[in-house]
């Protein structure tokens, strides 16, 4: 599967300089960790958030915003945003800062 670098420095841009976060190729495109956690991906069909269980309601109410499925098997907690909906700053912006919050609450790896 094809990388997407426009969202890829999208989503860098809005993370910044963020302490403990790294990058790394995986789900065909390019992921981030924070302390070892998997926080977001950029692939060429959409964004991929982690939210946490129980955080995503408000993210699936968005247009263009679905729970991520991986393999057939949905995934609770994560969400995959379409590029009208990463293509929005101001929501890309906020479930970029929604996953960080919920990322941070974990232990790092």
């Amino acid at each position: 599967m094809a990388r997407d670098p426009g969202l890829e420095e999208l989503v860098r841009e809005a993370l910044g300089q963020e302490p403990g976060l790294d990058e790394k190729r995986m789900f065909g495109g390019l992921a981030w960790l924070l302390h070892g956690n998997l926080l977001c991906g950029a692939r060429v069909d959409s964004m991929l958030v982690r939210l946490g269980k129980g955080n995503d309601g408000w993210a699936l109410e968005q247009p263009g915003v679905a729970t991520m499925v991986m393999q057939g098997r949905s995934m609770p907690g994560w969400v995959r945003a379409g590029a009208a909906a990463y293509g929005d700053d101001a929501l890309r912006r906020r479930l970029l800062d929604a996953a960080l919050a919920f990322v941070r609450t974990l232990p790092p790896k």
